[in-house]
């Protein structure tokens, strides 16, 4: 693929791609990291695509793929287990509503690198926990209580952006 196609790729995906790994991620800056790893992966293997499938499916793939890879690397050394068994209160579409895309990846990035692993490949990827365990070699019951967790988390912290806002604007 020659460098001008190359750039043409990126400029097109950049945006796409980059909501994908900043999920994933704590900081722009890593999101960044696993953002060219991805693509790297994706010129050098821009061959093994199937043409007539989705092609932007297939760099979903890719990106996800490139943030686990980054996960494994870099945070599987923390441990993926909780033992704090919280009450699972799920995110209400009225609280979900009043929050913009940068809140909700702000609250995203505040889980601990395995719970927000767990919750984006359960709930936004679609994985089932057999499938999560499999990549990430834990248990099945790991990680549904990581996603229990995460969800728990997840709703005390946009709950209280939540407040924040209902107070701020009166």
């Amino acid at each position: 693929m020659d460098p001008g196609s190359q750039e043409k790729l990126y400029r097109q995906y950049y945006g796409f791609a980059m909501g994908i790994c900043a999920r994933y991620t704590r900081s722009s800056e890593e999101a960044i990291e696993v953002l060219n790893d991805g693509f790297y992966k994706i010129l050098i293997h821009i061959r093994t695509y199937t043409p007539g499938y989705s092609f932007k499916g297939w760099v979903r793939r890719i990106m996800v793929n490139a943030s686990i890879d980054h996960f494994r690397k870099y945070e599987a050394q923390h441990n993926m287990v909780d033992i704090s068994y919280m009450k699972n209160d799920h995110l209400t579409p009225e609280v979900l509503s009043h929050m913009d895309e940068e809140v909700i990846l702000k609250a995203l990035r505040e889980l601990a690198p395995s719970y927000r692993l767990v919750f984006n490949l359960h709930v936004i990827e679609g994985y089932k926990h057999e499938e999560i365990a499999k990549i990430l070699n834990i248990s099945e019951g790991t990680s549904k209580s990581n996603l229990n967790v995460a969800r728990t988390k997840l709703q005390k912290v946009l709950s209280r952006e939540f407040e924040r806002k209902v107070i701020k604007n009166g």
